[in-house]
């Protein structure tokens, strides 16, 4: 088993990366390096699995073994804790320049161990335009032994300044019988739920997972998908966009509390809770600042969670009007709300592909309105009143 081995359906990225990783190898040991570069750039649609792959590569580089998986060095890298791996992720939504200045002057040191500093930088798209600019001067004039590994959905996200200077990767959506295969595989998951929740996922492995593993992610999801059948009126518009949003602060809400309460459970651990003995009053008086500071960021976090969870009822809604445009068109694709065939039916039977697009439009506008900052009940309910055409849904 190698560290590579749990990247689904990316069997070309991995012949890129292993060919990477042994101009990694030979640049350690004085030769050119060739394939190796500082600066790499990790793309593909949500839930390809941009992240797991740019954690692999950073741990095949560090591995003297190119990602055996089984060393502590692959172990240290994969858990996060690996003292020469920066790793990022804005709890946010966005990542300031003062926080992208302190990162570019630890990325310049030295590596303390291993044989590479590595940082990986998921979601960098959420930099802002000032920090952008100071990511690219690193990227420009790397250190030696420094590499960047940034992760966006697509390379438009970046600067072109920045991405010009990094090798893309781009990673494929995997396939349902992938899909289905890993879940069975890594994560025990009886094969018919398997292939009802990788159907459901379109391609999107974190969400194939969460469908297969929390019964609650299956029944907001339920819900989601009966919407369109109860938009008889302005009325039923309303009570429909309300209802759309109480499911995704639901999810936020589960989501939110398990990551809270989980850290600070660790902090408080870490700072003597519990203990005896001399120094622990004296580390427990310590911890109200750190514990304020960690608060802060699961603030931050949390308005990050809710935006995701917004954006995953809404792609849930416009799969539904995806499969009516196919069903309209006589696709012969895999219908991902296949489950729904009564109300696919009754919705193709009753309006038009042109309908249809500008129903998929208006969710994808509401989107945009929430990413602009609109309140998203208010977003949401502009949104149902457009899917309401002549009195129907």
């Amino acid at each position: 088993m190698t560290v590579f081995d749990d990247l689904i359906g990316q069997q070309a990225t991995v012949g890129q990366l292993r060919r990477a990783v042994a101009g990694a190898s030979d640049l350690v040991a004085g030769g050119r390096g060739t394939g190796m570069t500082h600066a790499w750039l990790f793309t593909g649609p949500p839930g390809s699995g941009r992240s797991e792959a740019a954690r692999a590569f950073a741990a095949a580089l560090q591995c003297p073994d190119g990602g055996c998986g089984h060393c502590p060095s692959c172990h240290q890298v994969l858990a996060g804790t690996h003292p020469d791996l920066l790793y990022v992720r804005p709890s946010g939504l966005s990542f300031g320049v003062a926080a992208t200045r302190d990162l570019v002057l630890r990325a310049g040191s030295r590596p303390s161990g291993g044989r590479f500093r590595i940082v990986l930088f998921e979601d960098a798209e959420r930099a802002t335009e000032a920090a952008s600019n100071a990511l690219l001067k690193a990227v420009e004039e790397p250190s030696p032994r420094t590499v960047w590994l940034l992760c966006t959905p697509a390379p438009d996200d970046l600067l072109v300044t920045i991405r010009s200077r990094c090798r893309l990767v781009t990673l494929a959506t995997p396939g349902t019988r992938e899909l289905v295969d890993a879940l069975v595989r890594r994560d025990g998951v009886d094969p018919v739920l398997a292939q009802a929740s990788a159907v459901a996922a379109a391609g999107r492995i974190d969400r194939a997972r969460q469908l297969a593993t929390d019964p609650e992610a299956r029944r907001r999801r339920e819900e989601v998908l009966s919407i369109p059948a109860r938009l008889d009126g302005l009325g039923a518009c309303v009570t429909s966009a309300a209802r759309l949003y109480e499911i995704a602060e639901e999810e936020s809400k589960a989501l939110t509390t398990a990551l809270d309460e989980k850290e600070k459970d660790e902090l408080r651990t870490a700072f003597g809770e519990g203990s005896t003995g001399k120094g622990v009053a004296k580390a427990m008086r310590g911890s109200a600042g750190a514990m304020k500071d960690l608060e802060e960021r699961q603030k931050r976090r949390a308005t990050r969670i809710k935006r995701d969870s917004y954006d995953r009822a809404l792609l849930d809604l416009a799969a539904f009007y995806r499969d009516v445009l196919a069903l309209q068109l006589g696709a012969s694709v895999e219908l991902s709300t296949g489950e729904r065939s009564g109300d696919l039916d009754r919705v193709a039977r009753s309006s038009t592909p042109e309908t249809t697009l500008r129903r998929i439009d208006a969710i994808m506008e509401c989107r945009g309105r929430i990413e602009a900052n609109v309140h998203p009940q208010i977003a949401m309910e502009a949104m149902t009143s457009a899917l309401l055409v002549d009195g129907r849904a």
